[in-house]
């Protein structure tokens, strides 16, 4: 399951979508997520409004290859990257509720995979000229995430709750700190585009272990955390399919 160009990013997350509807398969959450944002992302390309169209357009090649790459080797044997595991394993958990599964797909894919493909995408000084695409980005995912937040509510009713708990008046769940965690992918992506294949496989080392500790406590959290979430689940649509279903339409039914 690799992709050449954008396009074919958006073909295989639909097709992992459609599976996941047809199997009841809770993979089909963060793929549906991610699915809109890649989509949102050609249509930007499309309109120009991106310095380097055509380097994008590998860009997201790139950043999507990761993720069909560790769902593949999931899948295999097991294996890939530590964050995706810890990932992955939750799917048929049903405990797990569904912003966890989104914010552990956002967690691997933000804080271990975007700064590598940024790297790879625009290596050694070239990686100078990506900043402001990489970071237009950022608008784009506001976007659709409040979209996204909006569909959840109407599956899960008391994920409010979590704001509510968390005293989070200045931003939305889905935000997960977006823009700070981009922000450091930025300054790793910096690092990695200089880097000997040997040093990127030891930062690679460390940026997944750091991000498989933030999807421990994603996955896990503790204390009064674990009644919040407990009621939040209690009230959450029980059917997979058709949760799928609602956030693979939240920003309408675009391909």
């Amino acid at each position: 399951m690799r992709a050449d160009n954008i396009d074919e990013v958006i073909d295989n997350l639909a097709n992992i979508v459609n599976d996941a509807l047809r199997d009841g398969d809770r993979i089909g959450y963060f793929a549906s997520l991610y699915r809109q944002v890649t989509v949102a992302i050609r249509d930007a390309i499309q309109a120009n409004e991106f310095d380097d169209g055509e380097r994008m357009n590998r860009f997201d090649a790139a950043f999507g290859n990761r993720y069909f790459d560790a769902l593949d080797a999931w899948r295999r044997d097991q294996t890939g990257p530590d964050c995706w595991r810890e990932a992955f394993r939750l799917v048929d958990d049903s405990n797990t509720i569904i912003v966890q599964h989104l914010l552990l797909g956002v967690n691997a894919h933000i804080n271990l995979d975007l700064a590598i493909a940024a790297a790879v995408t625009s290596p050694g000084d070239a990686i100078r000229s990506l900043e402001r695409d990489f970071l237009l980005i950022n608008d784009i995912l506001v976007s659709v995430l409040a979209q996204i937040q909006d569909a959840l509510a109407q599956v899960s009713p008391f994920m409010w709750l979590l704001d509510e708990f968390g005293g989070r008046t200045d931003e939305r769940i889905l935000d997960f700190n977006i823009r700070t965690a981009r922000r450091e992918a930025w300054q790793n992506a910096l690092l990695l585009a200089h880097q000997s294949d040997a040093e990127r496989a030891e930062t690679l080392k460390r940026l997944d272990t750091r991000a498989t500790l933030l999807a421990v406590l994603l996955a896990r959290p503790g204390g009064l955390s674990r009644p919040v979430i407990e009621l939040i689940r209690s009230s959450e649509n029980p059917d997979v399919r058709e949760v799928i279903s609602h956030l693979n339409g939240a920003a309408g039914r675009r391909t």
